[in-house]
């Protein structure tokens, strides 16, 4: 199994909650540049938050990928979704290459419980960066990090 874990981009620092906040235009830019390192990945499904950050940068791959099925939008991806919560939502999905898009500090404690089996040790991960992530099973532990790529 592949996995990709993409942190939304640079939002505004203000709305009226949290899950309001938009990106900026820097934000789309470094989208763009982590979707461009996904062209010709087999990516089998777009996972993304429901907050607006989340589903525009989910949005923005989608386009620049021209992936042809839509965003899925799933209540588990939030910022303070839980790790373990998360890890058996992906081996429930049964799927082979897929990306997900969320927050810090969900990205950074879900790619370390991923590489090293717990939370101790939490991936740097600022905006728009991208994990690359693989493994025969997306369990604690069992996966091994590819790769951090920052937007630019």
């Amino acid at each position: 199994m592949k996995l990709w874990v993409l942190r939304h981009g640079e939002a505004e620092p203000r709305a009226n909650t949290d899950a309001e906040r938009r990106l900026t235009g820097h934000g789309r830019e470094q989208v763009l540049h982590s979707a461009a390192r996904l062209l010709g990945q087999p990516l089998q499904a777009i996972i993304a938050s429901p907050y607006v950050r989340a589903q525009q940068t989910a949005a923005l791959v989608h386009d620049t990928l021209g992936f042809r099925e839509p965003v899925r939008t799933v209540p588990w991806l939030t910022p303070e979704s839980d790790v373990q919560q998360v890890i058996g939502e992906i081996e429930r999905l049964g799927l082979e290459h897929v990306l997900l898009v969320s927050h810090q500090p969900l990205v950074g404690n879900l790619i370390g419980a991923l590489e090293h089996g717990h939370q101790q040790q939490p991936a740097a991960m600022s905006t728009a960066s991208l994990a690359e992530l693989e493994g025969e099973w997306p369990l604690a532990g069992l996966m091994t990090l590819r790769a951090i790529s920052p937007p630019v």
